[in-house]
């Protein structure tokens, strides 16, 4: 097995003592000394891979959710995108509620903030692209600052909130925003 391979599965067993003490414990008490004895590997082998459990957390995330909808062909399949990442939040909504509980609504919000602001800039460039509208890059930046932000806090905030906010309803909605905005480019 390459290094490279190996690197991967210590993260990935790292990850799920993680997941582990987050179902029994608040993320603020689970200590890197539990995660390592969980996982059978020493401190200097978590330290090698993360800096702190923050960065832990934030890989795992990137990895299971985030590294996925970045397969999709977002330029035609955003909602399916979108929907996979809400789905991903029900299936595990208990790692959510801890880094949220733990974390914050800004934090958890700067999660999807900076994996989503690829996809978004992208969705902008594709349309102003397609339209031949030829959009300042400053403005462009912007709409995609604005729509990435809106997109993070809808999904944090339905997170927190989803047994009172209906999910198919709130896809359609953003469905609707993005192609009716970026329609306009067209």
């Amino acid at each position: 097995m390459k290094n490279e391979e190996i690197s991967l599965e210590t993260k990935k067993a790292l990850a799920l003592s993680l997941k582990k003490a987050m179902r029994q414990k608040n993320f603020s008490k689970i200590t890197v000394k539990e995660i390592i004895q969980d996982c059978g590997v020493n401190r200097n082998t978590f330290y090698y891979h993360f800096d702190d459990i923050y960065a832990l957390l934030r890989w795992m995330l990137t990895e299971e959710a985030i590294a996925v909808v970045k397969q999709f062909d977002l330029l035609v399949d955003y909602e399916d995108a979108v929907r996979f990442v809400m789905d991903y939040v029900d299936e595990n909504d208990y790692i959510i509620s801890c880094a949220y509980d733990s974390i914050g609504r800004d934090e958890m919000k700067r999660f999807f903030y900076s994996d989503f602001i690829a996809i978004t800039s992208s969705l902008i460039n594709h349309a102003d692209e397609k339209a031949r509208k030829h959009l300042e890059p400053e403005f462009k930046d912007f709409l995609a600052h604005f729509y990435t932000e809106a997109l993070a806090g809808t999904l944090v905030d339905w997170a927190r909130e989803k047994h009172i906010k209906d999910k198919e309803k709130i896809i359609l909605y953003l469905k609707t925003i993005i192609e009716t905005s970026l329609s306009y480019f067209e």
